[in-house]
């Protein structure tokens, strides 16, 4: 949100021009799916701008549940639902990679500059 070293918080300025109205759709199962419906600052639709969806599920591990979350390219709910299980793959494999990586550099000893 705010980077309270950048600027004081009666100095910054919502952006009328990037409105989102955010849905929330879920089966009560396997996951969520976020819908963000840009908008004009009147709150009516803004035709001119694509809906953004965000996938979101969790994977149980041996240290308990882990949220899973990633963007869906899709025009539509029905697009994005059907994409749904692809996208939690590949932000799950993507996850994966990352911790395997950590893990390399932490059992090698190396001290990387910004990490």
């Amino acid at each position: 949100m705010n980077n309270f070293s950048e600027k004081p918080m009666n100095e910054i300025k919502f952006s009328q021009d990037n409105l989102y109205r955010e849905d929330s759709f879920t089966d009560l199962r396997v996951g969520t799916i976020r819908m963000l419906t840009p908008v004009k600052p009147d709150g009516s639709d803004d035709t001119t701008r694509s809906p953004i969806f965000i996938g979101q599920t969790q994977v149980m591990s041996p240290k308990g549940p882990l949220p899973i979350q990633g963007p869906i390219d899709a025009k539509s709910l029905t697009e994005a639902m059907e994409k749904f299980p692809q996208v939690m793959e590949q932000s799950l494999q993507q996850m994966i990679s990352e911790i395997k990586e950590l893990q390399r550099q932490k059992e090698s000893g190396l001290i990387l500059p910004g990490k």
